[in-house]
């Protein structure tokens, strides 16, 4: 697992409260993770998530995800954990506009630390979030206190890829996303398995590269005035992500990033 010591969870806090994180909705909707729906259905039919389980989104951000899966997997209840105020309150905003409040609740808390109940969820999910997270173990150990025995932990998360980056990309790539970390699909799956979870899936999918692609198109040749406008109409600053994410390109069709994709269930 690569990572660096200078970003923490105030760090990504202030990316999702700010112009940063309208950026990355700009660009990839308000499902802001890579490939959006489809990657969302990807994950709930191999998670087997469906009519009537009861689940939690860590790093839940807008409830999105949330969202998603009450009305397209027909899930009965949600509740969501983020620890940044700003995209909890536009998640409750969300929901009650689109009449879902019923069935979608948020708590404002450290992912790591959350509160909820032991064995409370049927299932824990998380989309491209858990990069964000400084300590993933116990992120997934409270993952598994949380869910019921037999239930599901399902996400995806950006991850270090088989190429592998050197230690002067990694600290490119993570400053400029404000990761303070990232793991790799052995790492997830050996983190899931000393917290008595057994995984049935963890895979690459496949879609980082291409997604990226789309993203930089969208920005050059469709988004550039709406990307300005959001960060102050600064040129510089424009040229110096659109740097950044460039590079980020570069990682991902080198193989060096990807968006793994990971499934595990609780033993009884």
């Amino acid at each position: 697992m690569k990572g660096i010591d200078k970003i923490s969870l105030r760090d990504v806090q202030a990316v999702y409260s700010g112009p940063e994180g309208q950026l990355w909705e700009l660009i990839m909707g308000e499902q802001i993770h890579i490939g959006g729906f489809v990657s969302s259905m990807d994950l709930a039919e191999k998670a087997g998530i469906g009519a009537g389980a009861k689940g939690v989104d860590l790093c839940c951000c807008n409830g999105a995800g949330m969202r998603f899966l009450v009305r397209f997997r027909d899930v009965a209840f949600m509740e969501g954990v983020d620890a940044t105020e700003k995209v909890i309150e536009q998640g409750f905003g969300r929901c009650e506009q689109e009449g879902l409040s019923d069935r979608i609740e948020f708590t404002r808390a450290d992912v790591c630390d959350s509160g909820l109940a032991d064995v409370s969820a049927d299932f824990i999910w998380g989309e491209d979030a858990w990069c964000y997270v400084v300590d993933k173990e116990k992120l997934i150990s409270e993952a598994a206190r949380i869910v019921k025995p037999d239930g599901v932990i399902a996400f995806t998360d950006w991850i270090e890829a088989e190429a592998g980056l050197s230690d002067e990309e990694a600290e490119r790539f993570l400053t400029f996303m404000k990761f303070p970390n990232i793991q790799d699909l052995e790492g997830y799956s050996h983190l899931l398995a000393t917290n008595g979870c057994e995984v049935t899936v963890a895979e690459d999918t496949g879609r980082f590269a291409p997604y990226v692609d789309l993203y930089l198109d969208m920005l050059n040749m469709q988004l550039t005035y709406d990307a300005l406008k959001i960060i102050g109409f600064d040129s510089e600053l424009m040229q110096s992500m659109a740097a950044e994410m460039t590079f980020m390109q570069e990682l991902a069709h080198a193989g060096k990033i990807a968006q793994g994709l990971f499934v595990a269930r609780k033993k009884k």
